[in-house]
């Protein structure tokens, strides 16, 4: 099950019109970033944007999982992007990707981040689920993300 509070409503982008993969790792840094304090949108955007140097965490069935260890957060924090149009992202299936979840793990939360990784890769990988994202409102969205989790739990 997902940790609760991963998702909040203010993280969840719905329609969203970034038109690259660099400018998706951008808002999913954004989304990602707390308002008040560190770390900053850029400080997420270098740490995703390290990562997906390591090698593409583009998916297959036009799913993306960026993901970064982060100092200074106490909590593992998760963003969702429906793409506007979907943008190329080196997936493993050579698809374009229009559904985003980002993570955002503290420092040292390795298996942590592992088992969320996980996780996530499972959930995105049902089609009934990519297909219900794709149609979903905002809300809507946060709900089948958190009531999937909840219901799907290992």
């Amino acid at each position: 099950m997902l940790p609760n509070g991963i998702l909040e409503p203010r993280r969840v982008s719905i329609g969203d019109p970034a038109s690259s993969k660099k400018r998706v790792l951008e808002q999913a840094a954004r989304l990602l970033a707390d308002l008040a304090e560190e770390p900053t949108a850029e400080q997420v955007f270098e740490r995703l944007l390290e990562r997906e140097r390591l090698g593409s965490t583009g998916l297959a069935g036009g799913v993306a999982l960026p993901h970064a260890r982060m100092p200074g957060i106490k909590q593992c924090r998760g963003a969702f992007l429906r793409l506007a149009e979907p943008v190329e992202f080196d997936a493993l299936d050579g698809e374009p990707v229009d559904l985003v979840f980002a993570l955002l793990v503290p420092e040292n939360a390795n298996e942590e981040h592992l088992q969320l990784l996980a996780r996530l890769a499972g959930m995105f990988n049902e089609e009934r689920l990519r297909q219900r994202l794709r149609s979903a409102e905002s809300e809507e969205a946060l709900d089948i993300l958190t009531k999937h989790a909840d219901t799907h739990a290992a």
